[in-house]
């Protein structure tokens, strides 16, 4: 087991060096200056010669490159071209709890959610109950996250103007705390982000779970008279999870996506609306960042995946 997590380990490393090389080189070839962009067509030559030094956009690439991953062994994402005198990191920083607790509550309410009813669905097969919650979770995961967002705001404001009510419909409380007010704008958009996963989740569990059902050796553990409860949870359940744990690590990553979304719709302060104002400045240093972070996070939750599989799958261990 431990050989097999080093060598995904490994193989995840390489993930984000490419990631890395391809952000770097998209921002290298991208068009226009950001440079010329902050100062202006009637700029100063001389202080613009001394502008491209200091950032170190006059070097080669290859040397740009080298240096942008020494920075990055050091945390150090370099300073903003918008803001010259705060780094990347200093910009991002204040939205990284956010987007976090935002992103965490999405995947916890997926997979709480989404599994058992999944599962429920799978024991219920071909019956009403079965048809009507597959419907409702496909009709959901059909929908894009942006649309329901959309959705939901215009019904909180005609609900508010109905009652005389003061449901929010944009940002964000503190994070990590949980005040009646602070839940108040967290809800909605931990919902509508959970919304597509839960359903992709159930759908899956449910597939998996029929799957395992028709396997003979649940057949055998009926037909010796054991209880259905211990045939389901210890026999079948085990075994239906393992293609929910492989999928973990491509769930994070679609929340990576989702939460550029939902930050902005809703007006969210977190990593993803602060990398969409740096898109429209050509602030490469915060993209690059964002890039690395987003990154991490996917190979992060890949690992844990990873090391999850060996639980629920013994022949992982005997390797």
């Amino acid at each position: 087991m431990v050989q097999f997590l080093i060598k995904r380990f490994i193989g995840l490393l390489f993930v984000v060096m490419g990631v890395t090389f391809i952000t770097f080189i998209m921002g290298y070839f991208a068009p226009g200056d950001p440079i010329r962009l902050q100062m202006g067509q009637h700029a100063d030559p001389l202080l613009y010669a001394q502008l491209r030094h200091a950032y170190g956009l006059d070097l080669p690439w290859y040397q740009q490159y080298f240096n942008f991953l020494m920075g990055l062994l050091r945390l150090d994402f370099g300073n903003a071209f918008r803001y010259p005198s705060r780094t990347a990191w200093d910009i991002l920083s204040a939205g990284v709890p956010v987007s976090t607790e935002l992103a965490f509550w999405a995947l916890l309410l997926q997979l709480i959610v989404g599994v058992p009813l999944g599962i429920y669905s799978a024991l219920k097969a071909n019956t009403r109950i079965d048809t009507f919650t597959m419907g409702v979770a496909l009709s959901i995961y059909a929908i894009p996250a942006f649309v329901l967002a959309v959705c939901l705001q215009v019904a909180i404001m005609q609900i508010d103007q109905a009652t005389g009510g003061t449901w929010p419909v944009a940002n964000w409380g503190t994070p990590w705390q949980y005040s009646w007010d602070d839940i108040q704008h967290k809800i909605g958009p931990i919902l509508i982000l959970a919304a597509a996963g839960f359903a992709y989740f159930a759908r899956l569990a449910r597939t998996s779970m029929l799957e395992v059902l028709r396997q003979d050796y649940v057949r055998t553990a009926r037909a010796k008279g054991m209880r259905e409860r211990v045939v389901i949870y210890r026999h079948a359940l085990r075994n239906a999870l393992i293609p929910l744990v492989t999928v973990l690590g491509l769930a994070i990553g679609l929340l990576v996506t989702g939460v550029f979304f939902i930050e902005n719709i809703f007006n969210i302060p977190g990593i993803a609306y602060a990398t969409v104002s740096s898109i429209s400045d050509r602030d490469y240093p915060v993209i690059q960042a964002t890039s690395v972070l987003f990154a991490v996070a996917v190979v992060v939750g890949n690992f844990i995946s990873d090391i999850l599989y060996t639980v629920v799958d013994p022949r992982i261990r005997a390797e």
